[in-house]
């Protein structure tokens, strides 16, 4: 018996084989704690939502392996960076936001004032309607006008 391993197959996919030879298809990287540790403990999960394999520490995996986990999160994430708030449409809400994104120009619509959450380590994390998250990362680095909207609304 050896270690557990990780490649892709000839379709793309994650084929994970256990120590014990046991060989699991199509699984994917869920992380345990994806905004207060992102860094942490993962699992590897089968199609069916089924934990295949948990990892405590992804850092202390193999380089190759480590790669392939860090290719398929990087694929599977998306959580746009707010760099400016540019417009509010009113200051209660429901309200439509234009923000600039490092990943370009968005408008999303706010609920509710609970969809800005402040996390543990000074982010702020705003979820849209649709349910798409969108983090700032240091509120206080952001321009004068954005952080006065954004101060509306905390």
């Amino acid at each position: 018996m050896g270690t557990p391993t990780l490649e892709r197959d000839a379709h793309g996919r994650l084929l994970l084989t256990l120590a014990d030879g046991t060989r699991h298809e199509d699984v994917h990287p869920v992380r345990a704690f994806p905004l207060s540790d992102a860094a942490g403990a993962l699992s590897l999960v089968g199609p069916d939502g089924h934990e295949r394999l948990w990892i405590d520490d992804p850092a202390a995996l193999p380089p190759p392996m480590r790669a392939l986990l860090d290719a398929e999160l990087a694929a599977r994430s998306f959580m746009p960076s707010i760099e400016a708030i540019v417009a509010v449409s009113t200051f209660t809400t429901p309200s439509d936001w234009t923000v600039d994104t490092d990943r370009g120009r968005h408008t999303l619509v706010l609920g509710g004032e609970e969809d800005i959450r402040r996390l543990p380590d000074g982010r702020l994390l705003v979820t849209d309607r649709h349910g798409i998250a969108y983090v700032i990362a240091t509120p206080a680095a952001l321009d004068r006008r954005s952080r006065r909207l954004l101060e509306r609304f905390l």
